[in-house]
């Protein structure tokens, strides 16, 4: 079997990259709810998880 490693390379950035997103975009809102910030995280959330999706 051969291996592309640009393809395997760009595939483990998409991964890192939507991994990162999807934490980003829940934890912020978290971060709102427990009032350690201010609702203004809900706006860099949403776009992340935009982001995500």
């Amino acid at each position: 079997m051969h291996l592309e490693w640009p393809v395997v390379i760009r595939a483990l950035g998409l991964f890192l990259a939507t991994a990162i997103a999807e934490l980003v975009g829940c934890y912020l809102p978290l971060l709102w709810l427990t009032g350690k910030g201010s609702p203004w995280l809900l706006v860099p959330a949403a776009l992340s998880l935009a982001v995500f999706v």
